[in-house]
C-alpha cells in the first residue's frame, strides 16, 4: 500500500512522475462510444503522433463506417488523467486508444491490469523491434502496439569536424572515452562544444546505460539496481568528465537545446532520431550534417546502439475495444505502405521491421549530404539492447538528479550510488 500511495501522490503532484495505483474494477464500463462506430484516441504532438493517427485512419481498410476522434492532450496530462480515471474504477471518460511513453507503460499495466485489452491476436509481435516488446507486454499478454522508435544516433556537423581536422569516419563506432578525446580536439581548435547537457534531464544517462543492456532496475523491473550498476557508474563518470572538460554546453530547457545546434554552438547532437526535423529546420545548414552510430559505454558487451524515448498505442478494456484493436492491427500493425507514408509525410520512423525494405527507408537525404539516414537508423534499431524499463524510471531519476548534483560537487561516486540505492529502496517499497 505504501508503494501505491507514494506513486499515485507523486503523479498527482508532479506530472512527470512515474505512475501506479490500485487495480481497475470496472474494466468494461463506458458509454462514450456505445452503439457507434466512433473510436476515441488520446495522443500528444499534432505534427507527429496525431498526424500519424490521421494518416492511419485514411489508410484503414476495415469497417467503412469507422471514424476516429482524436483528442490532443500533452503527455503529462495523459499520465495524470489515466491515473485519476483508472484509480476511480469507473472508466468514465476514458478513450478507446491511448498513446503511452514506453518508459511509463509498465506503471499502468502492472497497476491496472484489468483496464487494458489484450491485442495479441491483432498483430504479430515478431514483426516489431525486440526491445519494444518487453515494455508493451505484461504477464504474457500483449497490450501495446509498438509505434515510434527512439533509436539514437550521433548527429555531427561535418564542417566543424573538418575545421578540427576530423571527418565523420573519425567519430564512427567509438566509445564515450574516445568521444571525450575528440571533443577536446574540437574544443581546442574551434571553440565549440560537442554536445549539450541538462543536469535536470538524465536522458543522456539513459542512452548510455541502455547501450550496455543495463537499466535503473533489475530484470524484474521492480528492484532498484543502482549501487552495483557498473554501467550507471560509468555513465556518471563520463557525464562529469564532459562537463569538467568543457566539452558540453549546459542547457536548462528545450528551447536552449534547439538553439545550441541551430545556432552552431555545438558540433554534435547525440540523441533520438526524432530530433531530425528540428535539425533540418535550420535550412542554411543543409549538407553540413551527418549521422553516425551513438557512442557506447566503454565496458564489455556494450554496443553502438541505444534508445531514447519512444511510445506505443494501447487499447482500453471498454466498449469498442475490438474495433480499436482492429484499427491498430490493420494500420500500424501490418500496413507496410502506411509506414512509407509516415516517413515521407510525417517524418515518423516506426519499429515495424517489414517496412524497412520499402523505398522511403532507402532514400538519400540531401540535408545529410545524400546519406540514407532512415535506412541507417533502421539498422541501428535492430541492434538496441532490450531492457526492462519497469515501473519506476522517473521516480528513480528524481533521486539520481539530486545525487548527480552531489557527485558534480565532489561526492564520492560509490557514496552517490549507495545513497541513491537506499533512497530508492525506501521510497519504492
Amino acid at each position: 500500500m505504501k508503494k501505491v500511495f507514494f506513486l499515485l501522490l507523486s503523479t498527482l503532484l508532479i506530472a512527470t512522475a512515474c505512475s501506479a495505483g490500485s487495480s481497475n474494477k470496472g474494466g468494461t464500463q463506458n458509454t462514450t462510444n456505445k452503439g457507434t462506430n466512433e473510436i476515441t484516441a488520446w495522443a500528444w504532438d499534432p505534427k507527429f503522433n496525431i498526424a500519424a493517427l490521421k494518416l492511419a485512419e485514411a489508410n484503414y481498410t476495415g469497417d467503412k463506417d469507422f471514424k476516429l476522434r482524436i483528442i490532443e492532450n500533452g503527455q503529462p496530462d495523459i499520465v495524470q488523467k489515466l491515473n485519476t480515471g483508472l484509480s476511480s474504477g469507473t472508466m468514465k471518460g476514458m478513450p478507446n486508444i491511448v498513446l503511452i511513453e514506453d518508459y511509463r507503460a509498465q506503471s499502468f499495466l502492472q497497476a491496472y491490469p484489468d483496464a487494458f485489452y489484450d491485442i495479441s491476436q491483432f498483430f504479430d509481435t515478431k514483426d516489431f523491434a525486440d526491445y519494444k516488446i518487453a515494455p508493451t507486454s505484461f504477464n504474457g499478454k500483449q497490450y501495446g502496439l509498438p509505434f515510434d522508435t527512439g533509436v539514437t544516433g550521433l548527429f555531427v556537423r561535418t564542417d566543424m569536424l573538418k575545421d578540427a581536422g576530423l571527418t565523420a569516419d573519425d567519430v564512427r563506432d567509438i566509445d564515450w572515452d574516445q568521444f571525450i578525446e575528440i571533443g577536446k580536439t574540437i574544443r581546442d581548435k574551434t571553440g565549440k562544444g560537442f554536445l549539450t547537457l541538462d543536469p535536470n534531464d538524465l536522458g543522456t544517462i539513459r542512452m548510455m546505460i541502455q547501450s550496455a543492456g543495463a537499466w535503473y532496475l533489475k530484470d524484474d523491473g521492480v528492484t532498484p539496481n543502482l549501487a552495483d550498476n557498473k554501467a550507471l557508474k560509468e555513465a556518471f563518470r563520463i557525464y562529469k568528465t564532459l562537463l569538467d572538460e568543457k566539452i558540453a554546453v549546459t542547457t536548462s530547457d528545450w528551447s536552449q537545446f534547439l538553439s545550441a545546434f541551430n545556432n552552431g554552438d555545438i558540433a554534435g547532437v547525440p540523441t533520438g532520431n526524432w530530433i531530425t526535423p528540428s535539425i533540418k529546420a535550420e535550412e542554411s545548414q543543409s549538407g553540413k550534417w551527418a549521422v553516425v552510430p551513438i557512442p557506447r559505454i566503454p565496458i564489455k558487451g556494450a554496443v553502438n546502439a541505444s534508445n531514447l524515448g519512444g511510445s506505443s498505442f494501447y487499447v482500453l478494456n471498454i466498449d469498442g475495444k475490438e474495433k480499436a484493436a482492429d484499427f491498430l492491427g490493420k494500420t500500424f500493425g501490418s500496413n507496410k505502405d502506411l509506414y512509407q507514408k509516415l516517413v515521407k509525410e510525417v517524418g515518423a520512423l516506426g519499429t515495424y521491421k517489414p517496412a524497412t525494405d520499402g523505398e522511403a527507408y532507402k532514400s538519400g537525404d540531401d540535408f545529410f549530404g545524400g546519406q540514407k539516414v532512415v535506412e541507417d537508423f533502421s539498422k541501428w534499431m535492430a541492434q538496441i539492447p532490450s531492457v526492462n524499463y519497469g515501473m519506476h524510471t522517473y521516480a528513480i531519476e528524481d533521486i539520481l538528479i539530486a545525487e548527480m548534483q552531489n557527485y558534480l560537487s565532489g561526492k564520492n561516486i560509490d557514496d552517490v550510488m549507495n545513497d541513491a540505492q537506499q533512497q530508492a529502496e525506501a521510497q519504492l517499497k
